[in-house]
């Protein structure tokens, strides 16, 4: 049986709770799991012999089982052949809340799969060595996405140590969110019953603009993609002899690409890949940008004199979170450039990734990409594209009910100095967030997140700021507590 609890949890302790743990437990817990190469199945075609997946799963689970002042916590692995695994946990809300009839669930979702280790890391840093820094913690997985799990879960006992009323919580922790999310629709059938009734969604996957204030990501763009092939020999041919005569696979693929992107701006020109800006957003994009000012652009290691495509921040964080994007991630037919012979290559075949404003259907967008790329081919050559098989819409929050706008309002003022909070969209993509969105048509979302400035999720020297995340924990206790009072 639950606790009984008293009503208003106190920010002091709540915050000197979370600092505690992240300098003792969680840094330590975080090291740990960037050591594993838990690469995501799309990356890795032999991932569930490699056993890393289950691995970080079982590690997750395992500092869970030692979790002792959170009562009547449960945790369980989920596995099935062929399935990447799952970390499902449960804890019960207090006593007083259970007996006020507030009995919904509050639902946290993030993952423990990981990129691939890529190349670029600074000299000194790598993929699966942390390095902290005191302010940064380097290594892959870390801030993308696994100190969510403990973040969720120190949140709740930062509650429970002082005896604060707090709703009853599942964990949702899956290991194929960078394949797309593959495996959820099957773990979310079988854990239906046993998740009930979802009034509040904390998805721990998403972004912040700065480290100054919590921010609560309001939109998240879809993704589809593809592979584009461009054929015009069986064979590669002396360019001295065959330039002129057989057209270059490489000049199609710029006349196929320039049908969908204006090559001079950027701009998407099918119209399946647009949608309108929703009058709400504008003015959140407007105080993002005020906000943010030039660290919209900072965040990135700019080469020499290379600029972003505008300079006002607005109409970057619209191009970011409300327009469509394309970009060519990888090549074959392309030799390194010091064994490249004087041949007229036969074939050139790119990877498209295409980013989806949060209100497109990615199909309908993934099927018009086709058919602008396939027909009526320059000089009757072999063009085909394959679309990627996992498709993802975009997300948009709904509208935020008045007690969870008060209560983050306050959690960003307590934590982070008397810093309200701040709203933005995000460019990247999660899956389940859209279907969740279907699947509890009612609930409250809070998106947020580490990703902010210098985080660079995917790409070389990937790092946590701890800082940010210690006061992100202690924003999330105040608010499940405020949730439970509402």
């Amino acid at each position: 049986m639950p606790e009984h609890a008293p009503a208003t949890a106190r920010p002091d302790l709540v915050r000197d709770f979370c600092d505690g743990q992240w300098d003792t437990q969680l840094l330590p817990l975080i090291e740990e799991h960037i050591r594993v190469p838990a690469v995501s199945p799309a990356y890795d075609a032999e991932w569930e012999a490699r056993g890393l997946l289950d691995m970080v799963a079982e590690s997750a689970a395992a500092w869970l089982r030692t979790v002792d002042d959170l009562p009547g916590l449960r945790v369980e692995v989920l596995r099935a052949p062929g399935r990447t695994p799952l970390v499902f946990f449960e804890a019960p809300g207090t006593e007083s809340v259970a007996e006020s009839g507030h009995d919904e669930t509050v639902l946290f979702y993030g993952h423990l799969d990981k990129q691939p280790e890529g190349d670029g890391w600074t000299a000194g840093r790598s993929a699966w060595e942390p390095v902290f820094d005191g302010t940064r913690l380097y290594g892959r997985g870390g801030a993308d996405d696994g100190y969510a799990l403990p973040a969720a879960v120190t949140a709740l006992r930062a509650l429970a140590v002082q005896g604060a009323a707090r709703p009853r919580c599942v964990g949702v922790f899956e290991t194929g969110e960078e394949s797309g999310s593959p495996d959820l629709d099957h773990w979310f059938a079988g854990l239906a019953p046993r998740i009930g009734a979802v009034s509040l969604v904390l998805c721990l996957d998403s972004g912040a603009g700065d480290y100054e204030r919590l921010w609560l990501v309001t939109s998240l763009r879809g993704a589809c993609g593809g592979t584009l092939e461009v054929r015009v020999l069986d064979e590669g041919a002396h360019s001295g002899d065959a330039g002129g005569v057989v057209p270059s696979t490489f000049r199609v693929l710029r006349q196929l690409l320039d049908r969908v992107e204006d090559s001079a701006t950027g701009a998407l020109r099918l119209e399946a890949l647009h949608c309108e800006v929703p009058d709400e957003r504008r003015p959140q994009v407007r105080d993002a940008a005020r906000l943010l000012g030039d660290q919209v652009t900072r965040r990135f290691a700019w080469h020499a004199n290379a600029s972003p495509v505008t300079a006002d921040p607005e109409k970057l964080l619209l191009n970011r979170a409300w327009r469509p994007a394309l970009e060519v991630t990888g090549a074959d037919g392309l030799p390194p450039v010091v064994s490249a012979g004087n041949v007229l290559r036969p074939f050139t075949r790119v990877k498209l990734s295409l980013r989806l404003p949060p209100l497109v259907d990615s199909a309908a967008a993934v099927a018009e990409l086709a058919h602008a790329l396939e027909a009526d081919p320059p000089c009757g050559v072999s063009v085909g594209f394959t679309p990627d098989r996992v498709l993802a819409d975009g997300w948009h929050a709904p509208a935020t009910q008045p007690w969870l706008d008060a209560a983050l309002s306050a959690a960003s003022r307590a934590c982070f100095d008397g810093a309200d909070v701040a709203h933005i969209g995000q460019g990247g993509t999660i899956p389940l967030m859209g279907k969740l969105a279907r699947q509890f048509p009612q609930a409250q979302f809070l998106a947020c997140g580490v990703l902010g400035p210098g985080a660079n999720a995917h790409g070389p020297n990937e790092s946590l700021h701890v800082p940010y995340v210690r006061r992100l924990t202690a924003c999330l206790a105040l608010t499940l507590n405020a949730y439970a009072l509402a």
